[in-house]
This record gives structure tokens, C-alpha cells and sequence, in this order.
């Protein structure tokens, strides 16, 4: 079992991920593709990386098959990885160009990441890639870091209903 918990950049993947308490081998997709290497250029303009997914999926089953007891995999990526089920973390676009401006992104980059999350643009992917039935949303904007780990977990046992559809940013694009 792969599992992605994916969302446009500020989100808070990386730090509820890193409070969720599973079995689940947990995979910080962004840095194993610093780490090792598995890009195949840098974006200078947007000052990231592109990643070489082919590659990235292929150490994610190395490390899906060292486990035994499947991957929680996060990143704005992870949609795009395989996953039996997709977690989409959402943030309301204004606090979240605000959350990514705090954080140091260009004026341009924050802007351009709240577009996105008022236009769905990672849901739709998340749909597509693994259909509505496999697709949890959690809206972050006004939770802590640990409830939305609660309800990351609540995904993970079983004991939510698939929610793709239900965050919704009218008037913000």
C-alpha cells in the first residue's frame, strides 16, 4: 500500500506527515529527490527542481519493498507516484500565499501556488490519477499541525469516507 499526502506547496504536508503515527514507512518524497539526486534539471526562474519521477517511482518501491508495510509518501508530487489512495491537504488561498510569503517564496512563486490552490489544481490531479473514490480532503487553514496529523491517521484506519469535492475556495481565483 502506497499512500500520498500531497497539496500545494504550504500547505502543511511535511509537518503533519511528520506527526502522524503509523506502520507505514513515511517518505519524505522532496528530500529523497534533493538527496539522492533524482532531478533532471533546476528551474532557475522558479528556483526548484524537476523532478525525474520514473526515477523517484522506482526508489519508492525499493523503499516500499525494504518496508513490508507500504509508504506514506508526501509532496506536492506524490499524486503523481502510484498511491492506492491520495490525502490532498487544502488551504484557503489568501493564508496561503500569506504562509508561503512568511516562509521566503518570491512575491510571484506564493502568488502563483495560490492560483493554483483556488483553481483545485491538485485535486483534479489527485482525482484523475487514482478516482473520487480514493481521494481525502483536508482543509488545513485554521487547524493545527496535529489535528490534521488526527486526521491524516482517521484516513489511514479506515475511519473516514473519501471527501474529494468538499473544500471549495469560491471567489478567490
Amino acid at each position: 500500500m502506497r499512500v500520498a499526502v500531497t497539496g500545494t506547496p504550504g500547505t502543511g504536508k511535511t509537518t503533519a506527515v511528520s506527526l502522524v503515527e503509523t506502520d507505514l514507512e513515511v517518505v519524505h518524497a522532496n528530500d529523497v529527490i534533493r538527496e539522492e539526486g533524482l532531478y533532471t534539471e533546476v528551474d532557475e526562474e522558479r528556483g526548484t527542481l524537476v523532478t525525474d519521477l520514473d526515477a523517484l517511482g522506482v526508489r519508492l518501491g525499493e523503499y516500499e519493498s525494504r518496508a513490508g508495510t507500504g509508504l506514506l509518501v508526501d509532496s506536492h508530487l506524490a499524486h503523481h507516484l502510484d498511491p492506492s489512495a491520495v490525502i490532498v491537504l487544502r488551504c484557503r488561498p489568501d493564508r496561503l500565499e500569506s504562509r508561503l510569503r512568511e516562509r521566503g517564496e518570491s512575491a510571484g512563486k506564493a502568488s502563483e501556488n495560490a492560483e493554483a490552490e483556488a483553481l483545485d489544481l491538485v485535486l483534479s490531479e489527485a482525482v484523475s490519477a487514482v478516482g473520487i473514490e480514493n481521494v481525502y480532503e483536508i482543509d488545513t487553514t485554521d487547524r493545527e499541525p496535529a489535528a490534521v496529523a488526527d486526521e491524516v491517521e482517521a484516513v489511514l484506519a479506515g475511519e473516514r469516507e473519501p471527501s474529494a469535492g468538499e473544500v471549495a475556495f469560491e471567489g478567490f481565483v
